[in-house]
């Protein structure tokens, strides 16, 4: 983890029926990730991970979702899941370590130490509000994501990225990673100096979709201003 530290993980991941959500899709975007600079990868599932490990050199942060409702996943919910993504080449394991979908402390416990000893692999802790992360830290986790803040009942509401919360855990001793809703490289830059170990983002780098919405959407309100105005003279 010592060659990813002040740096950017991208988040190569594309879900159900995005044009992306295809292995090759995936790693060829995982490649240039690498090419233009990042220090890792994280990626979800056994078939994407497997195919990323085959032309990308950089660790990768592995995650098994499993869907709940909406947006809301599961992420690496067991050991099993674990075990499947370590063995497709993740280096680490990124798991959800929040009260909403791991309430009892003993079995998340084990689930870290688990995948520690066990599967010989560091832990990434998924958290969303500052206790869940000293909970996950204290545990055995080697690395807090601030991954889930905003997606949880304990966390709605909170400005994103969640800046206060690196900076709360960071100061905490805590090896905190930021993680999601991070925009742009200014918002990066941000989290580094808040104490962040290093930066993950996923959507504002490789979501085609997402990107061309933010170009296409305010041309297509300027257009229509542009026709009202028209209208207004005849």
């Amino acid at each position: 983890m010592d060659s990813m530290k002040n740096g950017l993980v991208v988040s190569c991941q594309a879900h159900f029926d995005h044009p992306l959500n295809d292995p090759a899709a995936i790693a060829a975007l995982a490649r240039s990730a690498e090419l233009g600079g990042a220090v890792g990868i994280r990626a979800n599932g056994v078939e994407h991970i497997r195919e990323i490990k085959k032309i990308v050199g950089i660790p990768v942060i592995g995650i098994f979702k499993v869907h709940q409702y909406d947006k809301r996943f599961f992420i690496t919910p067991t050991f099993d899941h674990a075990k499947a993504i370590i063995e497709a080449g993740a280096d680490i394991v990124a798991l959800e370590a929040t009260f909403q979908n791991h309430p009892d402390t003993e079995v998340l416990k084990r689930l870290i130490q688990d995948i520690r000893m066990n599967l010989n692999t560091p832990v990434m802790a998924d958290i969303s509000t500052f206790e869940e992360g000293v909970r996950a830290w204290e545990l055995g986790a080697n690395l807090v994501g601030t991954t889930l803040s905003g997606y949880t009942e304990q966390s709605m509401n909170r400005p994103l990225p969640d800046i206060d919360l690196v900076r709360r855990l960071a100061q905490a001793g805590i090896k905190t990673v930021c993680e999601g809703h991070v925009a742009s490289p200014d918002q990066a830059q941000e989290a580094i100096r808040a104490g962040a170990y290093f930066v993950v983002v996923g959507t504002a780098i490789t979501d085609t979709v997402f990107i061309t919405k933010r170009y296409a959407e305010p041309l297509s309100r300027l257009n229509e201003g542009s026709e009202d105005h028209v209208s207004g003279l005849r």
